[in-house]
């Protein structure tokens, strides 16, 4: 405790939280996105990098859509489909 002010209620402890947070989601992020390539190269067969890229470069909600959409796809003409639609 700092002059009656406890380390919890620092702006620096504060930041460091929320910095900690944010890394937090975007390793989250990046564990989805390999799970859905993984999902996409088995159903699909191997994606071009190109593919790759495009699904890489989704936000967190297009990603979980996609996850759900693509047990739908029959060939990799539906995902770039649905990459072009969203």
């Amino acid at each position: 405790m700092m002059r009656g002010v406890e380390l919890q209620q620092t702006r620096v402890y504060q930041e460091a939280k929320a910095e900690g947070k944010a890394e937090e989601r975007e390793i989250g992020l990046q564990r989805e996105r390999a799970l859905i390539l993984k999902q996409l190269n088995r159903k699909l067969g191997d994606l071009s990098p190109q593919l790759q890229a495009r699904v890489c470069a989704l936000s967190i909600e297009c990603v979980e859509s996609l996850g759900e959409a693509l047990l739908d796809f029959d060939s990799i003409a539906d995902l770039e489909l649905w990459l072009n639609q969203n």
